[in-house]
């Protein structure tokens, strides 16, 4: 039988084991809520970056310091000396022989009055504010406001969906209605039959003289006279911009077609081949990359091609398909702001053509707003370089 101390001597010792149980808890308690605020933090600071802005954002200019890239020249937005070699400006003839052929058509035209009041769908740019089919039409317009300015000869045609009512503002710029499915799963499809039905067009009224055709995308801004490649490269019948990029060496903004009745034809038939490699084997990525995947099978499909040379930025000529494929480097003819991507290091200071894609749609517009208030292609370029690795919001 146990005694009234002994048991209280027991319920002591009960007390006390209980206390010692607790000391772990006690002590690892503090160290799992740090983890836990320090996991929160962490996922905060990841998920920042994914953060779309609605306004730019300047940071120091990406790129490798070399004495041939801007990198080495902005501050800020200005450049420190002359840079851009630009011979645009020199002969207000630029682009005299020269057409910009783009497909273009806007979709949900009929957002009404409550809807155009959602953040949704609504942009707001400097002063503007757009929907979204309005800031289509806007960065269409800032499109051929630069080819304008570099070369104030040339023309731009419009491939459009008969359907479309496209609102112009720029002077230089005539629409191009052909049939076909403009819907948002078939573009890049019916961008390449549109692209061949115009060369078909031009054989048919052509007339001995010549007029070269770049076929690009509408999210370009054309920063000095391109026409010179056709004097440079005598030879060529259509020329392509490739990239060191493994999986998407070929970017299919901007092809460049000779304006000869040879030229437009070895075009025609070349891309006629690019459309049935499409059809054959792409039509799953149909809505992106479909082009470009069927540009880089029918290059590479050719016995002698040696994709080595996509590692170099250096411009090279090749039979391809029956035709003269001029290949251009990208980082001159259709440079991209890295937006973080490390495929680019800095721009060339000889940079022709900047292609806003993807979501670099607003950097478009504000680059075109400041080149009105400053006239200035360099200030300019330093501004879209220093803004560059900004996501923003379209």
């Amino acid at each position: 039988m146990v005694s009234r101390r002994d048991y209280r001597s027991l319920r002591s010792c009960s007390g006390w084991r209980r206390f010692l149980l607790l000391v772990p808890v006690l002590v690892v308690l503090p160290h799992l809520s740090s983890i836990v605020d320090y996991s929160s933090s962490t996922r905060a600071k990841n998920e920042a970056p994914s953060k779309k802005l609605d306004h730019l954002v300047l940071v120091p200019a990406a790129g490798k310091l070399q004495l041939d890239t801007y990198a080495d020249v902005c501050l800020g937005t200005k450049a420190l000396n002359k840079t851009h070699t630009t011979t645009s400006h020199v002969s207000g003839a630029a682009g005299n022989r020269v057409s910009f052929v783009t497909v273009f058509t806007v979709y949900n035209t009929t957002t009404s009055l409550g809807d155009l009041k959602s953040s949704s769908v609504v942009s707001v740019v400097g002063n503007v504010t757009y929907s979204k089919p309005a800031r289509s039409m806007a960065v269409l317009n800032a499109f051929s406001y630069f080819i304008q300015v570099s070369m104030p000869k040339s023309k731009v045609v419009i491939l459009t969906d008969p359907a479309s009512q496209l609102s112009i503002q720029a002077s230089n710029v005539m629409v191009e209605p052909i049939p076909g499915d403009y819907s948002r799963g078939n573009l890049m499809l019916q961008r390449i039959m549109s692209y061949i039905t115009f060369l078909e067009m031009k054989l048919q009224k052509y007339d001995g003289g010549t007029n070269h055709y770049f076929f690009t995308d509408s999210d370009i801004a054309v920063v000095d006279n391109i026409e010179s490649i056709f004097d440079t490269h005598p030879n060529f019948h259509i020329a392509l911009t490739f990239r060191n990029n493994k999986d998407q060496p070929l970017n299919s903004g901007f092809i460049a077609v000779r304006g000869t009745r040879e030229g437009i034809l070895r075009a025609k038939v070349f891309l006629e081949q690019v459309l049935k490699a499409y059809k054959t084997k792409y039509m799953k990525a149909s809505r992106m990359l479909g082009d470009q995947l069927a540009l880089v099978w029918v290059v590479k499909s050719h016995p002698s091609f040696d994709a080595k040379r996509f590692t170099k930025p250096q411009a090279f000529t090749q039979g391809i398909a029956g035709a003269s494929v001029l290949f251009l480097p990208c980082a001159l003819y259709n440079w991209t702001p890295p937006e973080g991507a490390g495929q680019f290091h800095g721009m060339s200071l000889d940079v022709k053509i900047v292609h806003f894609k993807g979501s670099r749609k607003r950097l478009m517009l504000e680059a075109w707003n400041f080149h009105k208030s400053t006239s200035n292609i360099p200030d300019m370029l330093c501004l879209v370089l220093g803004s560059g690795r900004t996501k923003y919001d379209f």
